[in-house]
């Protein structure tokens, strides 16, 4: 009997202190979580050009006066972006090809697949003279009906269109707009192809889609929007504007820059955590997030609220052509030659706009010349801080492009919070159902539409 009641009470001690290891241990880990946030937010406050973390909370969806860099000629609606939405996956447009076996077969969304990021499926994008899909845009190749120098193919690697509300002058090299950060190039601007279209007067998304249906090839008139089924949508969207304007390139831009600068990725981990989620984020999620605004010095560069910013800089990275089956490129193109291409302006070689970040998980290639597949190997490139590109002379670099000395750990921190911390999973609600055409997309030549399962 002693010994039974001496066991008894053995067990209900050790149970006892069982149960005070475990709340212990939980209000260890509260204390830790507690100070990981502290942390966190103070490092991002630090590195916020207004001093608080709220700089970087992007607007949700339906907050169009919270959209930035909008163009008061062409105000946001939820029309103009419905509409935006389906002529940006509408291959019907696409009607003057270099081949006629390509008519009707790409659209924008060739070369910006929501499933990539909304970059190329591959390391370069085709449009016109592209066949086949793949899972994800991968398997897009050239048609054996086109020349190489003759498909739609640029020598860059085309930019993520995500979150482009927050850029104030389009590409790589900041070509579109006559504002901003042009100001004071305007006597380049006829010797550029295209760039002319800056004296409109229009904000760079607007610039750059006017020009975009003619540099790939798509049509736009009344006959077409007939012939499509979307003339009610632009009689809807452009009320007031001239029928000769609405029917047109303008209307089409109008729409189509609406919906872009609707693409915002606010439901991604980070932007949850930066509203008052703290469990968001997963604490990897956050070791990197303090290393990306602290140690590792990335918001040096990225340093705008979508992880972008409206400067050029050099990081001394391969181009395009490098690769051995990149098309319609080559050593010689003005395009490897960044914002100096544009300006001509000896300051300007090799400077390259800096991009967003939000959804890169799964675009498998980066920087303007695909030169690197993974983002461990992105973040590995600029912990080691040497240039790949030995045509770049080393005074051109970026002064902010030096070794981090991170640890693997921190190596594979940083990257967590890149890949996963700044993913938004829900982008369908950035694709159409259908579109008026009930064409296939975002390719309908018929390799893509087997590729796809469209019929």
């Amino acid at each position: 009997m002693a010994t039974r009641f001496l066991n008894m009470r053995n067990t209900i001690i050790l149970g006892l202190i069982l149960v005070f290891c475990v709340v212990g241990c939980l209000d260890e880990q509260i204390i830790d979580q507690t100070l990981i946030d502290d942390q966190l937010l103070e490092t991002i406050d630090q590195a916020s050009v207004t001093g608080s973390h709220s700089y970087f909370i992007l607007p949700n969806d339906g907050e169009y006066n919270l959209i930035p860099n909008q163009d008061p000629a062409n105000p946001i609606s939820k029309i103009k972006i419905d509409l935006g939405k389906m002529m940006f996956f509408e291959t019907g447009f696409a009607l003057d090809p270099f081949d006629q076996s390509a008519k009707g077969t790409y659209s924008c969304a060739s070369c910006h697949i929501p499933e990539a990021g909304f970059t190329p499926g591959r390391f370069q994008g085709i449009a016109d003279g592209g066949i086949g899909f793949g899972f994800n845009g991968e398997m897009r190749r050239k048609s054996e009906a086109y020349d190489e120098y003759d498909i739609d193919a640029q020598g860059l690697r085309a930019l993520s269109v995500l979150n482009v509300a927050f850029v104030t002058n389009t590409l790589w090299s900041g070509e579109f707009g006559g504002a901003d950060l042009n100001i004071g190039t305007e006597e380049v601007w006829d010797k550029k192809p295209g760039s002319s279209l800056n004296t409109l007067g229009y904000k760079a998304l607007e610039t750059q889609n006017i020009r975009n249906f003619g540099l790939h090839r798509m049509i736009i008139n009344k006959r077409v929007l007939d012939s499509l089924g979307y003339t009610e949508m632009f009689d809807q969207a452009f009320p007031e504007m001239d029928l000769n304007e609405r029917y047109s390139e303008l209307g089409g831009s109008f729409a189509i820059s609406s919906y872009l600068r609707s693409l915002i990725t606010s439901q991604a981990p980070f932007q949850k955590y930066l509203k008052g989620n703290k469990g968001a984020m997963s604490i990897q999620e956050k070791r990197g997030a303090k290393l990306f605004f602290g140690k590792a010095n990335c918001a040096s560069c990225h340093s705008g609220p979508a992880l972008n910013e409206n400067k050029f800089i050099s990081v001394g990275v391969k181009d395009l052509y490098e690769i051995q089956s990149a098309l319609a490129t080559g050593e010689s193109d003005v395009k490897n030659l960044g914002r100096y291409g544009f300006t001509n302006n000896d300051r300007d070689a090799f400077k390259f706009k800096v991009p967003q970040l939000y959804n890169l998980r799964d675009a498998h290639f980066y920087f303007h010349g695909s030169s690197k597949n993974t983002l461990k190997e992105v973040v590995e490139y600029f912990n080691e801080g040497i240039a790949e590109n030995p045509n770049i002379p080393s005074n051109l670099l970026s002064p902010n492009f030096q070794p981090l000395n991170l640890a693997e750990n921190e190596i594979d921190d940083l990257v967590s919070f890149l890949k996963n911390g700044l993913y938004d999973a829900s982008f369908d609600r950035f694709v159409p159902d259908e579109v008026l055409s009930g064409n296939c997309f975002p390719n309908n030549d018929e390799v893509s539409r087997q590729d796809i399962g469209c019929n």
